[in-house]
């Protein structure tokens, strides 16, 4: 289903970038690690090609209802409140009002869980997603997981995504293109977000 309009996108790839915010990528943010903004050139590549491509551009975000109970601060402490700069995307990123862009908030770890994200995929004829962002072992794969679960290939280019725990992201990587998609080289992914649809699908290997 395609739909005409002032932001139509174009093919059935899009890309979504997660977390990309102060929390995790500017030196005073509440979540910060020193490799962090080692993903932000890769991740300003793959927002060029998708532009490029007229691809649809989704900036997933983690914010939280400051002073509302959240069932994640069981696990981790309160984080990315929606008042605050650490839930605000990095200055790097500009979200272009002429382009097929948007911003999508989410409370948990996957950009799919009580979002309309599968929606909004599913109305812009998405099969496709290039995911890139932080943490590789916990949003970026919990998104993955789910995406494959909804019927989305997945291709994760290795070098837009890292995480704090080294061991875990390894294995994350592993899980993901044992199970749930692709890990690719960035190149790959620049390539999936330009070329035309009918071009190279990745497939069993």
């Amino acid at each position: 289903m395609k739909f005409e309009g002032e932001r139509a996108c174009s093919g059935d790839t899009a890309l979504l970038l997660i977390d990309l915010q102060h929390a995790f990528l500017h030196q005073s943010g509440e979540n910060y690690y020193p490799n962090a903004r080692d993903i932000i050139e890769p991740c300003l590549q793959l927002v060029d090609a998708a532009r490029r491509g007229n691809r649809l551009i989704v900036y997933v975000v983690d914010r939280h209802r400051s002073g509302f109970n959240d069932f994640e601060q069981l696990k981790i402490p309160p984080h990315g409140l929606d008042a605050t700069i650490d839930a605000q995307l990095i200055e790097e990123i500009t979200v272009r009002a002429d382009r097929p862009e948007l911003v999508l908030p989410k409370r948990r770890y996957s950009a799919f869980f009580a979002t309309d994200l599968q929606l909004l995929l599913r109305e812009h004829g998405i099969e496709r997603l290039v995911i890139a962002g932080v943490k590789t072992n916990v949003c970026v794969r919990a998104t993955i997981q789910d995406a494959f679960s909804h019927g989305f290939q997945c291709l994760l280019p290795r070098q837009a995504t890292n995480s704090n725990r080294t061991g875990l992201a390894r294995a994350a990587l592993e899980d993901v293109d044992r199970y749930m998609g692709w890990v690719v080289e960035l190149d790959r992914a620049l390539q999936a977000l330009c070329e035309d649809d009918d071009g190279l699908k990745e497939g069993p290997t």
